[in-house]
């Protein structure tokens, strides 16, 4: 990775299953600073935390996070990162990684993966991850994203639906679990935000069909190590919490 990205984390603190979910302890730290610290690892040139809590705002600035208060109207993270983009004053042609507040342990090495296949391919306006899935069962979970990708690695089509279907039964070759971790080129953020939500977007409840549906490219590559655990339940933050 040569080139210097920025990273955003975004972080709000209302959660429906885990209020507060930024700042529950892990290890004797916040969530969000265990967060913090993986992102300083990366080889980026800036690491901003976007909040619209003044508790969670507080919380960041005493582990010694730069911190940018953002409306509290946003609908998603990404609103919030691109407004996060505006404030920072970022060149259109920047790479902005967005790195989700409630991953833990995700290791460094995605971070610097996702920025840098953005700037490997500069015909895609965004970029991600995913890795393989390995039963039956998670391809048939409508609560794991899958993902399919063209021979260029560029994105063909995201789904909670267990895609490309195998009508003789079993695993399909291509079948891979979406990693939501993004980079964005801070232009094209402004312009994806700009965008109406479109059917299939809505359908899926997944954001990133909005960016295919509107002729965008997303380049998607194998994730290099096993990602973390995304904090969205009281079970997950038990497994985090028991992890060495």
């Amino acid at each position: 990775m040569s080139e210097p990205f920025s990273i955003i984390i975004p972080a709000r603190y209302a959660s429906t299953r885990l209020p507060g979910k930024p700042l529950l302890e892990i290890k004797g730290k916040p969530l969000l600073q265990h967060v913090y610290e993986t992102a300083t690892q990366a080889q980026a040139k800036s690491i901003t935390i976007a909040t619209d809590d003044r508790r969670i705002a507080d919380a960041a600035e005493s582990f010694g996070a730069s911190v940018i208060m953002t409306s509290n109207e946003h609908e998603s993270g990404t609103d919030r990162i691109a407004e996060a983009v505006r404030e920072l004053e970022l060149d259109d042609n920047d790479v902005v990684v967005n790195l989700q507040g409630d991953e833990f342990g995700l290791p460094v090495t995605l971070i610097d993966q996702v920025a840098s296949n953005l700037y490997d391919n500069p015909d895609n306006q965004m970029a991600t991850l995913c890795e393989r899935i390995n039963t039956l069962d998670e391809f048939i979970d409508q609560n794991v994203v899958k993902v399919l990708f063209d021979k260029r690695n560029t994105a063909i089509y995201f789904s909670r639906s267990p895609i490309p279907l195998n009508r003789t039964g079993g695993l399909p070759e291509q079948a891979y679990r979406h990693i939501g971790l993004y980079a964005y080129r801070a232009g094209y953020l402004q312009e994806f935000t700009k965008l109406a939500p479109c059917a299939i977007e809505q359908a899926e409840a997944l954001e990133q069909l909005r960016v295919l549906y509107n002729g965008g490219k997303i380049h998607v590559d194998i994730a290099v190590d096993k990602t973390g655990i995304g904090v969205d339940s009281a079970a997950d933050l038990e497994l985090a919490r028991s992890k060495k």
